[in-house]
């Protein structure tokens, strides 16, 4: 069982995302319902730990095996989706991982499949990513700077 629900208040979800970067470049993802691109990653289930639902999560999406090499940000999010129209209470554990260099196919955009799900990701640059729809929004200026042990965040978007 995932580790989110509705309220009539809206929604709360537990999830984990990766942080995967190569030569100044960001992996990031979205599918088709998203106008937006996101942090590969997806939701914790009850009793799994962060670190075992992100190599999980990142198995699944990316076909491939990572290593966690140290968390980066716990973040505790409140925002309106843009798809849905909903308020979501989210926290997120962000992992900065990495992978074999023969993981990904070669290009700036590949895609994968995930059960009925298709899944576009993209290398963006990180100079690029102040014009890109992507989140969480404390990306573009953080990730510039990664930090050596884990940060808590709060993003209260209106």
């Amino acid at each position: 069982m995932d580790l989110t629900f509705q309220t009539k208040h809206g929604f709360f979800n537990y999830r984990v995302g990766a942080v995967i970067i190569r030569q100044e470049r960001l992996l990031v993802t979205k599918d088709k319902r998203s106008p937006y691109f996101y942090i590969p990653g997806g939701r914790v289930r009850l009793h799994e730990t962060a670190e075992n639902a992100i190599l999980r999560e990142t198995r699944e999406e990316l076909g491939a095996n990572g290593n966690i090499l140290r968390p980066l940000w716990f973040c505790q999010n409140f925002f309106t989706e843009d798809v849905l129209r909903e308020r979501f209470h989210e926290l997120c554990v962000y992992y900065l991982m990495e992978f074999p260099e023969n993981a990904f196919p070669k290009g700036e955009v590949f895609e994968r499949v995930e059960g009925s799900r298709v899944h576009t990701f993209r290398w963006i640059a990180f100079d690029r990513l102040r014009d890109t729809y992507v989140y969480p929004l404390f990306l573009k200026e953080r990730i510039y700077d990664l930090p050596e042990k884990p940060q808590f965040l709060t993003e209260i978007e209106p």
